[in-house]
């Protein structure tokens, strides 16, 4: 469910491909014309205050609370300041041969993204563990080599930091499988190739007007992502006609005209380029002569036009008969109590009663956390996105040719700043983001956001003949949420008392429709000109676990039916019984999540027991939306890049080198990927070793009239747990105060004799409801600094933000 909410004519390789990255519009009013807000005074957007007074008792004042992170953040992002540096260095690195990305042309050699190259897993431990030296502090650059006939990408590992005379810029290809970064680009030139096609267009615009009502340059052109380039070494792309909405609304993936043109664009020399034919209601036409002649000779029957691109049926705002009571405000969640929870902003770390962990920050995948502790105890090591994708299918070649990897565009640049009260609670704390890519920083404001969140249902609750009890299901949750174009991800990393940790991801925008001709087996007919394009999104997360240490095993707790004699029994009796096994290697290690929920899969270290000689382990299920993988084990569209997607779960062995499951540009030759997943099984052992867990979560979608004008988070979402499972002797949850217990005597009228609350601090005074609401023209958006040629004394871009 992914094209780009502005033109894709030429957006075709994504923000890695161009000199000036294309960020998803969002359009505001006129500032001249924002109407007066009398006797309003806007709240802070971080550490919203609840406002408490009372005439007749004392208000409670809570500081918030602070801590210092323990070590310095080795995975905290590169700094701006870091950023610049690592430019300038290259710049001076003559045989690289650069251009400033404000420059470039198509034949120029520039830096597309500047990120941190992670520390490897061994010098990590070392530091926390050991108390060894804080490991060197390096940089990676994607480096786009386009002044050759056959233009490629490389990464190069740039440090140690900050620049020095020991500073060194080398190619970077041990996180990789082919053991090269290099990868080829058969589309560095775009803006050529949307020259190419408005001269093909134009010679068949009498036709394009019958058929759709205007000339070709009413619409937009985009295609197939990514380009096909694994037939008989051609470099081919399909294109499709596109309405261009003239409203606010960017629904221009609800507005296929049923259009095809096929290119052939091999090699850089556009004379060589050319017209692969025609697609109109399911007949091909080999050539445009082809097409012209149908067309004279009455042979294309002109179809329903998806019309829409001023109407209402588009948009997202509110539609239809007005609900009873809906003019009322609805419930509002406060923090009484202020924030309980202590964040170091700078060293970008968090504890929350026995949880704490780092986060970091990354233009391909967004948010990532570090060093997940559990009373004291390392679980996690890191836990993050590696990978989403959107495999489409459908009867024209732009839907069946379309399977976006989204780390291409990446989620850090789309990471946009959270609407207070609607994305996260107004008593939220927000941070900010900073992304690197084409030689500029860009922050976007208040784009992550953690809370406590009252679950709506207890922790736990019981009831007899004389008492009741239940405690309250407090959460604290880490949240941020991507438009990566059309397509909007939320993504949420829960903590709660019984010491499970939940990752969730949720999904809206605009779905990517299809055209309704020929289309039935492939979608609904959900409007006039429309249908919806069916598709799966596998979002695979890495769990590098550490249980109890690095030395884990995977088990298998199994429900299985029996038949079983016994002594006290005449005959076998039918029932069940409790088998317990082990992954031995990576022969076996990619899974599935049990049929009928029929077994529970375990992580925990042999050598340690609890009491009762069980293994103090963490369980990984699935939770919301169960497990995901793709339907099918082989793709033309992604060839070997797509290895992670035909399993639940994988569990591999830790190797520094092997990182993620993809390379975020593997999708510029996905027959030949930097990273293939599936050359990471090698028939190791997995018994007592340092373990990593591939985690899918997502959705197979058929869109249907619900996704119009959006897709609704309802039923768009997916999630997975880590429970302790015999870690601890009892329930953690018990040691919250925020529980209640009520003593009543069930014969003589539940009168209630005792009411029990553990020390929690009563809510006393007034909510001042006003200071709840945020000043939503606060908006910030984003800020933008150049890093080449970089000025510390001006280094902001002349430039409005998203706009």
């Amino acid at each position: 469910m992914k094209a780009v909410a502005f033109s894709l004519a030429t957006l075709v390789v994504g923000a890695l491909a161009a000199p000036s990255p294309k960020i998803p519009s969002i359009r505001y009013p006129s500032l001249r014309s924002r109407p007066v807000l009398p006797d309003y005074v806007a709240p802070p957007l971080n550490n919203l205050a609840v406002q408490l007074a009372s005439s007749n008792s004392s208000s409670h004042h809570y500081e918030t609370p602070t801590v210092k992170a323990p070590k310095t953040n080795i995975w905290a992002p590169l700094s701006s300041d870091e950023a610049a540096s690592v430019v300038s260095f290259l710049h001076n690195q003559t045989n690289l041969n650069l251009t400033a990305a404000t420059d470039a042309g198509p034949w120029d050699n520039l830096i597309s993204v500047v990120d941190l190259a992670v520390p490897n897993k061994t010098e990590s431990l070392a530091y926390f563990d050991k108390n060894s030296t804080t490991p060197p502090r390096y940089a990676v650059a994607s480096i786009m080599f386009n002044a050759f006939e056959e233009p490629y990408l490389e990464d190069f590992l740039v440090g140690p930091l900050p620049i020095s005379t020991n500073t060194t810029a080398a190619p970077y290809g041990f996180r990789t499988t082919q053991g090269t970064s290099k990868i080829r680009n058969h589309d560095a030139d775009a803006d050529k190739v949307d020259e190419f096609v408005a001269s093909i267009t134009s010679e068949v615009d009498d036709i394009v007007e019958a058929l759709l009502g205007a000339k070709t340059e009413a619409f937009d052109l985009f295609g197939i992502d990514p380009l096909w380039t694994s037939v008989d070494n051609r470099t081919i792309s399909w294109r499709g006609y596109w309405a261009i909405p003239t409203n606010i609304f960017d629904a221009e993936t609800l507005l296929p005209q049923g259009l095809y043109i096929k290119l052939d664009i091999t090699g850089r020399d556009p004379s060589g380029w050319s017209c692969g034919g025609w697609l109109h209601n399911g007949v091909y036409y080999p050539t445009s002569a082809d097409f012209r002649h149908a067309f004279e000779n009455g042979e294309i029957e002109i179809t329903t036009r998806n019309d829409g691109a001023n109407s209402t049926w588009t948009g997202t705002d509110r539609d239809g008969p007005e609900l009873k009571y809906d003019e009322r405000p609805p419930p509002q969640a406060i923090a009484p109590g202020g924030q309980r929870f202590a964040v170091d902003e700078d060293a970008q770390f968090v504890e929350w009663f026995d949880f704490s962990f780092y986060w970091g920050f990354s233009r391909d995948s967004g948010m990532r956390l570090w060093d997940i502790k559990y009373k004291g105890e390392r679980v996690v090591y890191e836990l993050g996105l590696t990978e989403a994708l959107a495999h489409y299918a459908g009867n024209d070649p732009v839907q069946s040719g379309t399977s976006y990897a989204d780390t291409f565009y990446g989620f850090g640049p789309y990471a946009f700043e959270l609407v207070q009260g609607y994305d996260c609670p107004n008593y939220a704390k927000y941070v900010d983001t900073t992304f690197h890519a084409n030689e500029i920083s860009t922050t976007h404001k208040n784009s992550i956001c953690f809370f406590e969140h009252d679950e709506s249902y207890p922790m736990q609750r019981h009831a007899n003949g004389q008492y009741v009890s239940s405690t309250k299901n407090i959460a604290f949750k880490m949240r941020s949420a991507s438009t990566v174009g059309n397509y909007d991800y939320s993504f949420t990393y829960s903590f709660y008392l019984d010491g499970t940790i939940e990752v969730g991801v949720s999904a809206s925008g605009y779905i990517q429709s299809a055209y309704y001709a020929q289309n039935e087996e492939y979608g609904y007919h959900i409007h006039d000109g429309l249908s919806g394009s069916m598709h799966t999104h596998v979002l695979n997360w890495k769990v590098d676990v550490d249980i109890l240490g690095t030395n884990n095993t995977m088990g298998f707790h199994k429900v299985v039916a029996e038949e079983i004699s016994y002594p006290w029994y005449p005959t076998p009796r039918k029932t069940m019984k409790l088998v317990r096994s082990e992954l031995e290697s990576e022969d076996d290690a990619k899974l599935n999540w049990p049929a009928n929920s029929q077994a529970m899969y375990l992580i925990y270290n042999k050598e340690e027991k609890n009491k009762f000689a069980e293994d103090r382990a963490w369980r990984i299920m699935p939770a919301r939306g169960g497990g995901i993988h793709l339907a099918f084990n082989e793709s033309s569209n992604l060839g070997n890049t797509m290895g992670f997607a035909t399993h639940h779960l994988y569990v591999t062995k830790q190797k520094d080198s092997e990182f993620s499951v993809a390379h975020a540009n593997n999708a510029y030759d996905p027959y030949h990927p930097i990273v293939d997943f599936s050359k990471y099984f090698d028939g190791e052992n997995l018994q007592q070793e340092d373990l990593v867990l591939w985690v899918n979560l997502g959705m197979h979608h058929v869109p249907h009239t619900g996704d119009l004008g959006n897709t609704v988070q309802t039923t768009a979402q997916g999630s997975f747990m880590l429970s302790p499972h015999n870690y601890l002797l009892r329930d953690p949850s018990r040691q919250t105060k925020q529980m209640i217990r009520l003593n009543y005597n069930s014969s003589d009228d539940y009168i209630v004799s005792n009411v029990h609350t553990f020390g929690a601090d009563p809510v006393k005074g007034q909510v001042n409801l006003s200071s709840l609401q945020p000043d939503y023209y606060d908006y910030q958006g984003d800020s933008n600094i150049r890093k080449f040629p970089y000025d510390p004394l001006h280094p902001y871009n002349d430039t409005v933000a998203i706009v």
